[in-house]
């Protein structure tokens, strides 16, 4: 059983944007699977997609469409048109074109997104057949249902939101994700909308989500499997009034920034809590290092050792995997007499070996916890950076093993 609370969050409704949510029976039928979003003209939208090279038709489609001022998003589960040649692409087009017709809007104003099964044709006509419906329930109060409505093995719905104000007026950003499997970062495995009622200028607004989605879904990883259809969404509306954000400065923008990063952040570890077959919440903190690229390197290679992500499933304290996965990591220096590793607050490795104060007992109390901390110091440098994992489960095997049957 997943780690983490299934409860919804307080969603603030954001002033311009609106979700209309419906089953249309891609998989199955009376299950929420067809997403749409809107807003009005004058929006500023900015994306983050896969870096994966077979990457899904949808993505080349928003990929190239981002900057043709889009004003509708269609989101479908239970296919991702991904590994499906020249006539995904038709596919996903297609689509678009019919919401286009039916919203009144350019095609190239519709931006697509597809999660599920690769590899297998996406079926229009239930999708366009499901258009009227969810653009029926297009509503500012829609975020529960879209947020039902992305997901796929996810056990449960992801949201977060946040309000603050500058200078008296009050502004919101909200946001859904959906992703349990099939997790690691290059955009990390996900699909992810959030929406914003501030005024942003694109430019200014890329720049933002590109450094909120470094630091938030860029730092997690449940199996090391980057997918094919990862996105990361964000609309501005401008419907709080304000004067454009045209640079990256001010009172304004640093609040904008700090709530988007705390969504961001939110969202992203709300994916990991429903890892699938997850029991554990682990935080990877590497500290001292040389570099990021080193720090992010020694802390990728303890979260994607199954050795280390199976002792944490069994409750068992083996510190020496941790320390043979620092051990090879692929850093500039490593100096062995310098490593300090700890276990939440225990300290289970200094100098290099077992550190002197260390029991099993207090190893096994740590490994008992749903959340756990491991924390390594490299004693090279002054730089420290965190990601966040899971634990490897038989429920894990089990899943991706029948995820098609």
């Amino acid at each position: 059983m997943a780690v983490g609370s299934g409860n919804w969050p307080e969603m603030h409704p954001v002033k311009g944007f609106r979700l209309g949510t419906t089953a249309a029976g891609i998989k199955k039928q009376d299950r929420k699977d067809l997403v749409i979003m809107n807003w009005d003209s004058g929006a500023s939208v900015a994306g983050v997609f896969t870096l994966n090279r077979f990457c899904a038709a949808p993505v080349h489609l928003a990929r190239r469409r981002i900057h043709c001022s889009p004003e509708y998003f269609v989101i479908n589960t239970g296919n991702a048109n991904a590994g499906t040649g020249d006539q995904g692409m038709l596919d996903a087009t297609e689509v678009c074109l019919a919401l286009a017709e039916h919203a009144n809007v350019q095609e190239d104003q519709v931006l697509p997104f597809s999660t599920g099964v690769i590899g297998e044709p996406l079926p229009v006509d239930k999708i366009v057949a499901g258009l009227p419906a969810a653009i029926s329930y297009l509503s500012e109060d829609g975020w529960h249902r879209a947020g039902e409505g992305i997901l796929t093995t996810d056990t449960r719905p992801k949201g977060a939101s946040r309000q603050f104000a500058v200078d008296g007026k009050k502004y919101t950003v909200t946001g859904i994700s959906k992703g349990s499997g099939m997790i690691k970062p290059n955009m990390a495995t996900m699909l992810a909308f959030m929406a914003t009622d501030v005024a942003v200028d694109q430019a200014v607004l890329q720049k933002l989500l590109s450094n909120a989605v470094n630091l938030s879904f860029n730092r997690i990883t449940v199996d090391g499997d980057t997918s094919t259809n990862d996105c990361c969404m964000l609309v501005a509306t401008g419907k709080a009034g304000n004067e454009p954000l045209t640079h990256s400065e001010g009172l304004l923008y640093q609040a904008l920034k700090q709530a988007v990063e705390e969504v961001a952040t939110a969202l992203a570890q709300a994916i990991v809590r429903d890892g699938e077959g997850a029991t554990k919440f682990l935080t990877i903190q590497v500290e001292q290092a040389n570099s990021v690229a080193d720090a992010l390197e020694v802390a990728y290679t303890i979260a994607h050792s199954p050795l280390v992500k199976t002792a944490v499933f069994a409750f068992d304290p083996n510190w020496g995997r941790i320390l043979a996965a620092v051990g090879r990591a692929e850093i500039s220096e490593l100096k062995i007499d310098k490593v300090a590793i700890w276990l939440n607050d225990v300290c289970i490795v200094e100098g290099g070996s077992v550190a002197r104060s260390y029991t099993e007992a207090e190893g096994e109390r740590v490994m008992n916890q749903e959340e756990i901390l491991i924390r390594v110091q490299l004693g090279a440098g002054h730089i420290t950076e965190t990601l966040w994992t899971t634990d490897l489960s038989h429920e894990y095997v089990r899943i991706n093993a029948e995820y098609r049957t």
